[in-house]
């Protein structure tokens, strides 16, 4: 008998400004995280402005950065959180 069980995703956010450091990041880390393991959002910060506390929140300094089960991972510099308020 085969037990029918839910995988639970992990979150997945990827925070970023929009500029060409995040895309490249977005396109090369966010797009390889697997999809049956993880359920990714990508936000842009340049856009949805009201986001930024949250990042903040969540340990992001600057962008672009990918959140994984609550820990902030910054990659590379593109902007700092203040030049997006």
């Amino acid at each position: 008998m085969q037990e029918n069980r839910e995988i639970m995703k992990t979150k997945a956010l990827f925070y970023h400004a929009g500029c060409p450091v995040c895309v490249a990041a977005e396109q090369n880390i966010a797009a390889a995280l697997d999809p049956a393991r993880y359920d990714v959002e990508i936000v842009h910060l340049g856009m949805d402005k009201h986001r930024v506390a949250e990042a903040e929140r969540a340990g992001v300094k600057s962008v672009p950065a990918l959140v994984l089960g609550g820990q902030a991972y910054h990659i590379n510099f593109g902007a700092s959180l203040d030049a997006l308020r």
